[in-house]
């Protein structure tokens, strides 16, 4: 009685199992690409647009800027400007405040004038006369008018007029009040007396220099002939 040995082949022999979808767990080649070109990193995309969002960023700060600069730049030249004015019209108040001033002191320095050409200043009240009138001139109170210069109707006042042979233009001839000024404005002008030529008197001296040259010419004998 013979003894069989198992699965050492024999029609009989067991076959090992092959587990299912080992055909499918073969390797298999990689299939071709339909896109051209080799795709972008997901990183560099990422880089680029948070460049391009600083450059934006960037582009709106100066903007910003340009236009506080453009603010800061106007609020000054309004500021000089607002200095300006103010300096301005702090001279010109000061101006106004120191004329009205001394208009109401005109009438005494008239005074003061004429007791000096009628000799009444004399003693104390000299003293008193010559510190009011230099304190005006500190002020800036300038006195003007004199007797033969020409007459300006923007700074003279005729209260009398005549006719005076020995005169070519209006002249002042007598400053009856003296003007005053400070500066360039007059706060009161001169009063004065004026004389024009004498009426046909430019006339008569134009015919006597005619007459004297045709005397000349007689006692030389007359033009050269030729």
């Amino acid at each position: 009685m013979t003894e069989e040995t198992p699965g050492l082949g024999g029609e009989n022999a067991e076959q090992p199992d092959v587990p299912s979808g080992a055909d499918d767990a073969a390797p298999k080649a990689p299939e071709p690409s339909t896109q051209e070109g080799p795709a972008a990193p997901a990183g560099d995309a990422s880089k680029a647009e948070q460049d391009a969002g600083v450059t934006a960023q960037l582009d709106q700060a100066r903007a910003a800027l340009s236009e506080r600069t453009a603010d800061l730049q106007r609020l000054q030249a309004e500021y000089q400007n607002y200095r300006r004015r103010v300096e301005r019209d702090r001279v010109q108040v000061k101006e106004i405040a120191v004329a009205n001033l001394l208009t109401e002191l005109l009438p005494v320095l008239d005074d003061v004038g004429r007791a000096r050409e009628h000799g009444e200043l004399v003693g104390g009240f000299k003293s008193v006369a010559e510190s009011l009138e230099t304190a005006a001139a500190k002020l800036g109170l300038q006195q003007f008018g004199k007797e033969g210069e020409p007459f300006d109707p923007t700074v003279h006042e005729a209260l009398m007029h005549s006719y005076a042979p020995d005169v070519t233009e209006t002249t002042c001839v007598a400053i009856l009040q003296p003007g005053y000024r400070i500066g360039e404005r007059t706060i009161r002008p001169a009063r004065v007396a004026v004389a024009e030529p004498q009426p046909g008197a430019q006339a008569g001296t134009s015919d006597a220099a005619d007459a004297s040259e045709a005397d000349a010419e007689k006692e030389s004998g007359g033009p050269d002939e030729g």
